[in-house]
Protein backbone atom coordinates (compact mmCIF):
# COMPACT_ATOMS: atom_id res chain seq x y z
CA UNK A 1 0.00 0.00 0.00
CA UNK A 2 2.86 2.41 0.78
CA UNK A 3 4.56 1.91 -2.61
CA UNK A 4 1.28 2.55 -4.45
CA UNK A 5 0.77 5.79 -2.52
CA UNK A 6 4.33 6.95 -3.28
CA UNK A 7 3.86 6.12 -6.97
CA UNK A 8 0.52 7.95 -7.02
CA UNK A 9 2.13 11.01 -5.39
CA UNK A 10 4.98 10.94 -7.92
CA UNK A 11 2.60 10.65 -10.87
CA UNK A 12 0.48 13.50 -9.52
CA UNK A 13 3.55 15.67 -8.93
CA UNK A 14 4.96 15.02 -12.39
CA UNK A 15 1.53 15.57 -13.94
CA UNK A 16 1.12 18.93 -12.20
CA UNK A 17 4.66 19.94 -13.14
CA UNK A 18 4.14 19.04 -16.80
CA UNK A 19 0.77 20.83 -16.80
CA UNK A 20 2.45 23.95 -15.40
CA UNK A 21 5.09 23.80 -18.14
CA UNK A 22 2.38 23.34 -20.79
CA UNK A 23 0.50 26.38 -19.50
CA UNK A 24 3.67 28.46 -19.36
CA UNK A 25 4.62 27.49 -22.91
CA UNK A 26 1.14 28.23 -24.25
CA UNK A 27 1.09 31.63 -22.53
CA UNK A 28 4.49 32.44 -24.03
CA UNK A 29 3.16 31.59 -27.49
CA UNK A 30 0.07 33.76 -26.92
CA UNK A 31 2.27 36.62 -25.72
CA UNK A 32 4.35 36.37 -28.90
CA UNK A 33 1.18 36.12 -30.99
CA UNK A 34 -0.29 39.29 -29.48
CA UNK A 35 2.72 41.53 -28.80
CA UNK A 36 5.52 40.07 -30.89
CA UNK A 37 7.17 41.85 -33.78
CA UNK A 38 6.91 39.98 -37.07
CA UNK A 39 9.53 40.13 -39.80
CA UNK A 40 10.45 37.98 -42.78
CA UNK A 41 13.52 35.80 -42.61
CA UNK A 42 15.51 33.95 -45.24
CA UNK A 43 16.39 30.25 -44.85
CA UNK A 44 20.12 29.71 -45.32
CA UNK A 45 22.07 26.42 -45.44
CA UNK A 46 24.20 25.25 -42.54
CA UNK A 47 27.96 24.85 -42.80
CA UNK A 48 29.09 21.63 -44.43
CA UNK A 49 30.63 20.49 -41.14
CA UNK A 50 27.32 20.90 -39.30
CA UNK A 51 25.43 17.60 -39.59
CA UNK A 52 22.16 18.81 -38.03
CA UNK A 53 18.92 18.70 -40.01
CA UNK A 54 17.31 21.80 -41.57
CA UNK A 55 18.56 25.29 -42.26
CA UNK A 56 19.18 28.49 -40.35
CA UNK A 57 16.94 31.57 -40.55
CA UNK A 58 18.60 34.96 -41.10
CA UNK A 59 16.51 38.06 -40.31
CA UNK A 60 16.87 41.71 -39.28
CA UNK A 61 15.40 43.02 -36.04
CA UNK A 62 13.63 46.36 -35.53
CA UNK A 63 16.99 48.14 -35.11
CA UNK A 64 18.37 46.76 -38.38
CA UNK A 65 20.78 44.27 -36.80
CA UNK A 66 21.22 41.00 -38.67
CA UNK A 67 20.46 37.94 -36.53
CA UNK A 68 20.63 34.20 -37.10
CA UNK A 69 17.94 31.94 -35.67
CA UNK A 70 18.33 28.17 -35.40
CA UNK A 71 14.88 26.54 -35.42
CA UNK A 72 16.44 23.27 -34.28
CA UNK A 73 15.07 19.82 -34.97
CA UNK A 74 11.46 21.11 -34.91
CA UNK A 75 11.98 23.48 -37.86
CA UNK A 76 11.50 21.07 -40.77
CA UNK A 77 8.63 19.34 -38.94
CA UNK A 78 6.83 22.59 -38.20
CA UNK A 79 6.80 24.41 -41.51
CA UNK A 80 10.37 25.57 -42.26
CA UNK A 81 10.65 25.96 -46.05
CA UNK A 82 13.64 24.60 -47.96
CA UNK A 83 16.90 26.55 -48.24
CA UNK A 84 16.37 29.83 -50.11
CA UNK A 85 12.76 30.26 -49.03
CA UNK A 86 11.36 33.00 -46.84
CA UNK A 87 9.66 32.39 -43.57
CA UNK A 88 7.89 34.71 -41.09
CA UNK A 89 9.69 35.16 -37.78
CA UNK A 90 8.25 36.61 -34.54
CA UNK A 91 10.16 37.90 -31.51
CA UNK A 92 9.60 40.02 -28.41
CA UNK A 93 10.75 43.59 -29.02
CA UNK A 94 13.28 43.63 -26.20
CA UNK A 95 14.57 40.09 -26.95
CA UNK A 96 15.16 39.48 -30.68
CA UNK A 97 17.64 36.70 -29.90
CA UNK A 98 14.72 34.53 -28.70
CA UNK A 99 12.93 34.51 -32.06
CA UNK A 100 10.48 31.82 -33.14
CA UNK A 101 8.96 30.80 -36.45
CA UNK A 102 5.59 32.45 -37.06
CA UNK A 103 3.70 29.21 -37.62
CA UNK A 104 1.03 27.81 -35.37
CA UNK A 105 2.70 24.39 -35.29
CA UNK A 106 6.08 25.81 -34.26
CA UNK A 107 4.63 28.06 -31.54
CA UNK A 108 2.33 25.45 -29.98
CA UNK A 109 4.38 22.24 -30.37
CA UNK A 110 6.15 22.54 -26.98
CA UNK A 111 2.93 23.16 -25.07
CA UNK A 112 1.27 20.21 -26.81
CA UNK A 113 4.20 17.96 -25.85
CA UNK A 114 4.07 19.05 -22.20
CA UNK A 115 0.29 18.59 -22.13
CA UNK A 116 0.66 15.09 -23.57
CA UNK A 117 3.28 14.26 -20.93
CA UNK A 118 0.97 15.60 -18.23
CA UNK A 119 -1.91 13.44 -19.48
CA UNK A 120 0.35 10.39 -19.51
CA UNK A 121 1.55 11.04 -15.94
CA UNK A 122 -2.00 11.60 -14.63
CA UNK A 123 -3.22 8.50 -16.50
CA UNK A 124 -0.45 6.42 -14.96
CA UNK A 125 -1.49 7.70 -11.53
CA UNK A 126 -5.11 6.72 -12.17
CA UNK A 127 -4.11 3.23 -13.29
CA UNK A 128 -1.83 2.76 -10.27
CA UNK A 129 -4.50 3.93 -7.82
CA UNK A 130 -7.11 1.48 -9.17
Amino acid sequence: MGAELVLLALCTGFGLGFLTLATRSALGAVRLWVRGLRVMGQVMPRKASDLRWGGLVVFSDHLGRGLVFDPGWRGPLCGLPPVGGSVPVVYAQNRPATARLWTLRYLLAPSFGWFLSSTLAFGTGVVVSS
